[in-house]
């Protein structure tokens, strides 16, 4: 039961009585309009990508009443609540299902996913904990005087952070309900193509069809795979929650959260040691990465480096208790031991891919990684299987993206948009380089020199660097080249002014060394 309704001009009266009522019912005023099974599909664009989707074929069988909801997302993090929110704006029956799974210490915590209660939010706060200590230092040298004895209470932070995100977690789930998005804290898992079963703490299983999923399951801390690690050790979903002070802290990797984390903890006044493999910062500019670690050896962190763990042994129980870490150099036979409190890993992260029952709804991943591939489209290897943030296939893992990605498909998929996440740069590559020793900021602009000097790379060691970074982000974006920087006036006395005077490249060998403010 296909049916067209075209141009019916010549009908006369009944034609005009026929477009009013059709407008009426689906809110379209151009030809053809199809209906198939007396479901509405839309025009020429949206037959076309129903049948690229798969969901023409199962309108045509039948099928097109018969699931719960038109959209079922998987995940209730950054990416997973912007795509479900939108989708229901767009009138869609949409459902949401988040759970996390406890870490082996049993943490666990709120919807919003993993930037908002164990990321990006928690680790701002606790730094800027650590800055305001800083500051106290620095207040003596222009006249504050206080009692020397200043101390922290790890306790009435974590209860301030904690108490935040809380606030944080209801008010996603008022968005949900004001959007009319169905949320269920239950675990999903495919049992086929086009159904799941949700499994709630208590175990209780309910199940779940939809024409459309959108998979936004994001990633969780990898352990070491040596003994003791998951009994004894803690990642960053422990640590921000953290019942006590974690003391003396070894922090194992030197991924960026290894970094931060190992930063906050030493400005807080604890005694902090970072374990580093190999180089900081894997994957990043090595320059800038060199200099990080520089910065945080100058302000108390210290490292070891070359080595890896072995074994993680406890020698008493406690709050924190006393563990004994066994690591072997990378380079020789060399076997070291140390004392410590507390032991945080932060050596990478894994996709949560693989218990959420894939391979039965067909869905192809990486074995290697469990990263989903998708098409520029975030379609997978199921046509009407969706995914979308940190478990995708070599593209950037960072919220805002997910955030991006998750609006643009649900827009793509019920508004007829054909905007698609921009997920990649190609760099030629001349480097700007200069730098301000006298409070150790650091710039530098990437250009290319093939098309204008247009800068497409920039890099900011310094106070308030996500601001900074933020704004002339949205510059680029908008093409900015080295040529409008330099006529820029700057505003002074800033560190991000600095910008607009960059002279010395990299290729001149030239000094970088600013003699004036």
């Amino acid at each position: 039961d296909v049916s067209f309704a075209r141009s019916v001009d010549a009908c006369g009266q009944d034609g005009t009585n026929f477009q009013e009522m059709l407008l009426e019912m689906t809110g379209q005023k151009t030809v053809p309009n199809v209906f198939i099974n007396k479901t509405h599909v839309g025009g020429c664009d949206k037959t076309l990508q129903a049948h690229k989707d798969g969901s023409l074929q199962q309108l045509l069988s039948g099928d097109g009443e018969a699931y719960d909801y038109d959209l079922i997302v998987i995940g209730g993090g950054s990416g997973g609540l912007a795509c479900s929110k939108e989708a229901a704006s767009l009138g869609k029956k949409v459902m949401v299902l988040d759970y996390v799974v406890p870490t082996p210490k049993g943490t666990t915590w709120g919807l919003g996913g993993t930037c908002v209660n164990v990321g990006c939010i928690p680790k701002k706060l606790m730094h800027q904990t650590a800055l305001l200590g800083t500051a106290m230092q620095d207040a003596r040298k222009f006249g504050w005087e206080f009692e020397e004895t200043v101390k922290h209470n790890w306790d009435t932070m974590k209860t301030a952070v904690n108490n935040y995100i809380g606030s944080l977690n209801w008010g996603y789930r008022v968005a949900l309900r004001d959007k009319n998005v169905t949320y269920v804290n239950a675990y999903a898992e495919f049992l086929d193509q086009h159904k799941i079963k949700a499994t709630n703490k208590r175990g209780k299983e309910t199940f779940y069809t939809a024409a459309k999923f959108v998979l936004a399951t994001g990633e969780r801390p990898r352990y070491l795979g040596v003994p003791g690690d998951k009994e004894y050790c803690i990642t960053s979903d422990d640590l921000f929650s953290l019942p006590y002070c974690p003391g003396k802290t070894l922090v194992i990797g030197a991924s960026y959260v290894a970094l931060e984390c190992g930063g906050f903890l030493a400005g807080l006044g604890l005694d902090v040691t970072v374990m580093v493999r190999s180089i900081l910062l894997r994957g990043f500019d090595q320059d800038m990465a060199n200099r990080a670690g520089e910065h945080m050896e100058e302000h108390g962190v210290k490292f070891l480096r070359k080595y890896v763990p072995v074994k993680v042994e406890e020698l008493e129980a406690g709050t924190p208790g006393r563990l004994k870490v066994t690591a072997k150099s990378t380079e020789t036979d060399e076997v070291i031991e140390g004392e410590y409190n507390t032991v945080l890993i932060a050596v990478g992260r894994d996709a949560c891919t693989d218990k959420i029952g894939l391979d039965k709804a067909g869905v192809k991943v990486n074995p290697k990684n469990g990263k989903i591939p998708v098409n520029d489209e975030e379609q997978t290897s199921v046509p009407h299987i969706y995914a979308i943030g940190d478990i995708l296939e070599g593209k950037w893992e960072l919220t805002p993206v997910a955030i991006q990605a998750g609006r643009l498909l649900a827009r793509r998929l019920y508004a007829g948009s054909s905007v698609k996440v921009f997920h990649s740069l190609f760099w030629p590559l001349e480097f700007t380089v200069p730098g301000r020793d006298n409070n150790r900021c650091y710039a530098k602009l990437i250009c290319n020199k093939l098309d204008n000097d247009r800068v497409i790379g920039f890099h900011y060691l310094g106070p308030n660097a996500g601001e900074v970074t933020q704004g002339f982000g949205a510059a680029m974006k908008c093409g900015v080249t080295k040529e409008q920087l330099d006529g820029t006036i700057g505003i002074h006395p800033t560190c991000a002014e600095v910008f607009t005077t960059l002279d010395v490249t990299k290729s001149s060998g030239g000094d970088i060394t600013q003699a004036g403010c």
